[in-house]
């Protein structure tokens, strides 16, 4: 089997941008030997700090973002670094040619019940001139590598650099990244979707019709029956679409109409985006492909519906349907 190293060599891709996957691979394995131990290190449980998500932080979150963050810094090819737990941007190297935007450990609520979390990350290149929030703000087009590292009963690293996507496991004889699957690809039908069903009533019409066929099975308009997975971790359920097909989406809701979104565009949205449609699925918020949207801010929160190709194109046929005279579910 190739380890990473030689799968990046066999890419052809720069030197600099191989260095940095390198990096953010070494250092998830690290996580990963932290995540393991969890409460044997006392590294369980949740601090008095919020992030600027307004979000409880866990220790584990503190604890992977200082990892990731200390090795980004010294790698040498990093310009800045944006996470979902800093507050504002952050410089490592003056001449780096990349950002860098991760969520540490997603899935975070996951730690203390020993469920899959994980670590996704998003490189772009660096413009020229001062480092500030708007150097990020580029849209996921021009994401150069993503990808995540899950930490369940093995360790895997999903990685695209715009060559498709290869999956690699860690051995835990040799702590080596092997390729175990160098062309992943999503089924374009389904008969598999994930969402948390417990916000239904806060959905969009459109997204509360689409699900509620979905429900009917072979008795309803898409005469097929669906299961339902969830595993309240993007990371999780993304990588069981990448593995074996379906429909993941955190729709827009009004639980809290200032914030209608969940996940983050730079962090979550955009790597995933790029992962799903080098493996031939699509992306998009209902309204607009992913990873054409133009960032903000960095801590931007979009819709997302990704998958099977065709039945993310079944969900936004429902987005095109004028609901307003209807009466809501």
């Amino acid at each position: 089997m190739q380890t990473l190293a030689e799968n990046l060599t066999s890419q052809a891709i720069s030197p600099t941008l191989e260095k940095l996957i390198l990096t953010l691979a070494n250092t998830s394995k690290e996580i990963s030997h932290a995540v393991r131990h969890g409460a044997l290190a006392g590294v369980l449980g949740a601090t008095e700090q919020e992030n600027v998500q307004g979000e409880t932080q866990k220790k584990l979150d503190i604890i992977t973002n200082d990892m990731l963050k200390d090795a980004l810094k010294a790698d040498g090819t990093v310009r800045g670094i944006a996470s979902e737990e800093e507050d504002y941007v952050v410089e490592a190297d003056a001449n780096g040619e990349f950002l860098v935007c991760f969520d540490p450990l997603d899935g975070s609520s996951n730690i203390d019940i020993n469920s899959l979390v994980g670590t996704i990350f998003s490189v772009l290149p660096a413009p020229a001139g001062e480092l500030t929030e708007k150097s990020f703000l580029q849209a996921g087009r021009n994401q150069v590598a993503a990808g995540y590292v899950l930490y369940g009963p093995s360790t895997m690293l999903a990685l695209t650099t715009g060559q498709g996507v290869q999956l690699f496991t860690l051995n835990p004889e040799t702590n080596e990244f092997l390729l175990t699957d160098g062309a992943m690809a999503i089924s374009k039908d389904t008969g598999e979707f994930a969402i948390n069903m417990s916000n239904q009533r806060f959905w969009e019409a459109p997204m509360q019709t689409y699900i509620s066929d979905l429900l009917l099975g072979k008795i309803g308009p898409r005469e097929k029956s669906f299961n339902m997975r969830w595993i309240a971790a993007m990371v999780g359920d993304v990588h069981r679409v990448l593995c074996r097909g379906g429909i993941f989406t955190y729709p827009t809701d009004n639980k809290n109409p200032e914030k209608p979104y969940k996940l983050r565009l730079m962090y979550e949205a955009n790597p995933m985006a790029f992962l799903v449609e080098q493996a031939g699925g699509k992306a998009s918020t209902g309204y607009e492909t992913i990873m054409d949207i133009q960032p903000t801010e960095i801590h931007q929160r979009v819709a997302v519906i990704l998958g099977s190709a065709n039945e993310v194109d079944a969900c936004l046929e429902y987005h095109q349907v004028d609901y307003s005279e209807e009466p809501a579910l």
